[in-house]
């Protein structure tokens, strides 16, 4: 069977967790493909809310199984956590949750080193989560980093000193102040607390489910738009958020990809530095951040807000060669009488529906189309039939200005408020 990709469209926070977790009962396995503890993919399930950081957002669905993909950096303090807070809801982890071998692991030297370097960066610094994801990511392309396979091994606890004695050299060039060893019984711990699970050859037990025509949810962190090639670089992570991060972060190959969903919000957010075109430094987005309780997941950093912007919407849609695109928090919007939406920039007097290079340090103006709002009734919606009006136009005109139909579209926090308008996607 094909794999599905599930992705973000925007720089994260677009609401993944909640699609994963209303599409996972179709699926016989969710796997996440890249990133680490700085995502924070967020569930309303009756009535509570969950915050998923490393385990796939499949987890709630019991006849689901979950793979935590080579790709992904785990750091085993915040796994165990999470492990711990599932047990409280009664969720028993260990009977579908398995770790790929190949998975990087962030050590407590790693967080420190981040907070090191984005110390030292002073006005410059990219906004980090500093969860210790950039630096594990140097270690592993520098080809000193440890992963979950060697846990399994005698000489781990070596290992794990000569690369400490490398971050050790590393912060005194920082001449950053830090408590490692007080962090290490946590670190440890939750090494101990990995080693309960499956740990698996993640590329052979992926591969052995298409063989075996299972059906795979490939779920993405972060957002597209925060890609380290094709994102607003340096403003970036440190892992491929696209449709190819699918196929190097969990071992499969390019033709097994079948469909892909590209979740946009109905406006933008971003978390940290970096340029965004749309944002809006105003009451309108106070508004906005106010109304949507954008504040960040893993971070809990208030979230900047602005208008949706088309031409990057465009862009990552073709990166991603997205063939569904859903649409979430449209209830946001309803405090607004007019909806605006980019749809090309403003260079040098000249009209550019493209990204530029290097969109940091290149001055675009957002050139809007404006159209009506929607009342507040958007959240008692429950079927496609009963849309109308100014949301109604909006998703006519998302949809003729991306050229991708929108199969899905959330109405609210809960885990019930998905209105399906592709129906070749109900359960």
């Amino acid at each position: 069977m094909p794999v599905d990709v599930l992705l973000g469209l925007q720089w994260g926070d677009e609401g993944k967790g909640k699609v994963v977790d209303y599409l996972a009962p179709n699926y016989d396995l969710v796997a996440r493909f890249q990133g680490g503890p700085n995502a924070g993919h967020t569930l309303n399930i009756d009535g509570k809310k969950f915050v998923l950081h490393t385990i796939p957002s499949g987890i709630f669905n019991s006849g689901c199984q979950n793979l935590i993909g080579n790709g992904v950096v785990i750091d085993p303090v915040t796994f165990q956590k999470e492990i711990e807070g599932l047990k409280e809801v009664g969720v028993d982890a260990h009977k579908t949750l398995f770790i790929s071998r190949k998975a990087h692991l962030i050590l407590p030297s790693h967080r420190a080193l981040d907070a090191a370097s984005e110390a030292h960066k002073g006005n410059s610094k990219i906004g980090s989560t500093l969860k210790g994801i950039g630096p594990a990511y140097m270690d592993k392309t520098g080809r000193n980093g440890l992963r979950v396979g060697d846990i399994e091994n005698k000489n781990f606890k070596d290992k794990y000193n000569q690369l400490l004695e490398k971050h050790y050299q590393l912060l005194k060039q920082y001449n950053y102040v830090h408590d490692i060893p007080s962090m290490e019984k946590d670190f440890f711990a939750g090494v101990e607390c990995i080693k309960s699970f499956l740990l698996v050859d993640g590329e052979y037990f992926i591969n052995d489910l298409l063989n075996k025509n299972k059906n795979i949810l490939a779920e993405g962190a972060q957002g597209s738009m925060l890609d380290i090639d094709f994102g607003t670089y340096p403003f970036v992570t440190s892992s491929t958020t696209l449709t190819a991060g699918a196929c190097t972060g969990l071992g499969i190959s390019p033709n097994h990809i079948r469909n892909v969903f590209g979740i946009t919000k109905a406006y933008c957010t971003r978390v940290g530095s970096g340029p965004f075109p749309t944002e809006l430094n105003n009451e309108e987005g106070e508004l906005m951040r106010k109304q949507g309780n954008e504040f960040g997941s893993t971070t809990g950093r208030p979230r900047r807000c602005g208008w949706m912007d088309m031409p990057a919407l465009r862009y990552v849609i073709m990166l991603n060669g997205v063939t569904h695109l859903i649409i979430t928090k449209a209830d946001v919007l309803k405090v607004f009488d007019e909806i605006k939406v980019c749809d090309s920039y403003n260079r040098d007097g000249k009209t550019s529906e493209g990204i530029p290079y290097d969109l940091c340090n290149i001055e675009v103006q957002p050139v809007y189309d404006t159209m009506e709002g929607w009342d507040e009734g958007i959240e008692k919606i429950k079927d496609a039939k009963e849309i109308a009006g100014g949301l109604k136009k909006y998703i006519a005109y998302v949809e003729q200005k991306s050229g991708v139909k929108v199969a899905l579209l959330s109405t609210g926090p809960g885990r019930d408020q998905l209105i399906v308008l592709d129906k070749n996607l109900s359960r």
